[in-house]
């Protein structure tokens, strides 16, 4: 053993004792070699670009460089080297072994046939729903499902509610990057495992093989990412600050999921946050009515079901939450069908919905009605509520005191007061006038119809 050798013994030695952690002590220097000493200056050997970082962090930096000077005195300095590779599990113990230094600054892993993505491989783009509240990620997805690492979006930040699709497009993601490349190492993890992983690496000091495993991903999915927030989980959120550095820099795929946008997230490192914010973040939003539909009528095809586009609507209008919530509703009534022989129907609907999400009567106010009436006759307060003898105007205000009447339980008085300030005679003529036109006025009665289906969906 060289001199320098035995010098940076010592000084692992000092360190060991003074920093009262053996699991920190194992992780960070136990793997950390004297090269060479040349010129005052000692070269380290390092596994990792994160055990470098880590070393050279407020942390631990005192603690080394003041050792470090106390053995090799005050004019001596540091070199580092990273990616160091041992040619054998004997190269410990062989004084004049030659270190092998991999030229990528990284620690290749061998190519593995049997990588395992832990991708739901029922998660493809083509079984995602596309609608308005999805658009815009749905399209960064694309993006980054046809060109990983070499876009503007990278990292690829998903946002929403749980249960409007994040982990689907996600994973959609990671399925399609695979089919155009199946060489690519695509991995799926919750931050939850990653949690778990990382403290099962520190406890039985592996923690290098941990990093140097996510280092070698080619995309990286991180579900949940929220779960890494706390002030209890610094090593954690540090660690993966470091994978994510290391990924970024050689042109990886970062793909993460929250519950939030970054700047609601708490208790995160700064510099992590910052990085969450480097490339797109996309906001996934409840499904509107429209797209509930077409989940709805995806999942009956795919279960190979039928359902009427009544009943359909009516599952549409009350389960507005999350998409796990139309596809736990579909499973339900054909179990349901299934165990009591019977169709599925309204009123098996209803009966499931109401194990699955609550069903609330929806108060319709004369407002609500004046509003609705407003945008499909086209006309605007202040005309409804004038003296005008106008056709469309007259036509408008009419249709509003009926729709009121069949709607609320205003007086006909109240609703003269509150459409017009009308006389209960002019209410209940309007009320006759209305019922004439629908029988004889098809563009009346068209947009009397339109005005009705809407206030009967709020009341559903």
């Amino acid at each position: 053993m060289a001199p320098f050798e035995k010098q940076w013994e010592q000084c692992l030695a000092i360190i060991r004792e003074n920093l009262q952690n053996e699991d920190a002590y194992q992780a960070f220097f136990a793997s950390v070699r004297a090269g060479e000493f040349k010129d005052g200056r000692l070269t380290l050997l390092v596994p990792s670009h994160y055990v470098y970082e880590t070393l050279e962090s407020d942390q631990y930096y005192n603690l080394l460089s003041k050792t470090f000077w106390r053995v090799f005195g005050p004019n001596a300095s540091i070199k580092y080297r990273i990616g160091v590779v041992k040619t054998s599990d004997d190269d410990v113990h062989d004084d004049n072994a030659s270190v092998k230094l991999n030229p990528k600054n990284r620690i290749e892993a061998a190519p593995e046939s049997n990588f395992e993505s832990h991708l739901n491989p029922n998660c493809t783009l083509s079984a995602f729903c596309p609608g308005k509240s999805n658009e815009l990620a749905l399209s960064a997805g694309l993006t980054v499902s046809n060109r990983p690492g070499n876009s503007a979006f990278n990292p690829f930040f998903i946002f929403g509610a749980s249960g409007v699709g994040k982990t689907h497009l996600a994973q959609a993601i990671g399925l399609k990057i695979l089919e155009n490349d199946p060489t690519k190492r695509v991995l799926y993890v919750t931050a939850y495992q990653f949690k778990v992983q990382y403290t099962d690496a520190v406890r039985q000091n592996r923690l290098n093989d941990f990093i140097n495993f996510y280092q070698s991903i080619d995309v990286l999915i991180v579900d949940d990412i929220q779960e890494f927030a706390g002030k209890n989980l610094i090593a954690t959120q540090n660690t993966f600050f470091h994978i994510f550095n290391h990924l970024h820099q050689l042109g990886k795929q970062l793909v993460m999921t929250c519950d939030r946008p970054p700047v609601e997230l708490e208790d995160l490192v700064p510099r992590l946050l910052t990085r969450f914010k480097w490339g797109f973040i996309g906001e996934i939003e409840r499904p509107d009515y429209e797209l509930r539909k077409g989940i709805l009528r995806s999942k009956c095809e795919k279960e190979g079901i039928t359902i009427s586009e009544d009943v359909i609507e009516y599952i549409a209008r009350n389960a507005t939450d999350n998409v796990r919530d139309l596809e736990g509703v579909i499973n339900s009534l054909l179990a349901h069908s299934i165990a009591f022989n019977r169709p599925i129907d309204q009123d098996l609907a209803t009966r499931v919905l109401r194990m699955i999400v609550k069903i609330e009567s929806k108060v319709i106010t004369c407002e609500n009605i004046i509003n609705l009436v407003i945008q499909t006759f086209g006309v605007d307060m202040k005309s409804l509520n004038s003296k005008s003898r106008k056709k469309e105007i007259v036509q408008a205000r009419q249709a509003a005191m009926h729709l009121s009447h069949q709607f609320t339980t205003l007086s006909v008085v109240r609703i003269g007061e509150v459409i017009g300030g009308r006389d209960h005679a002019t209410v209940l003529s309007a009320f006759k006038k209305v019922d004439d036109m629908l029988a004889t006025d098809p563009s009346f009665t068209e947009k009397y119809r339109a005005v009705e289906k809407q206030l009967s969906a709020k009341r559903d």
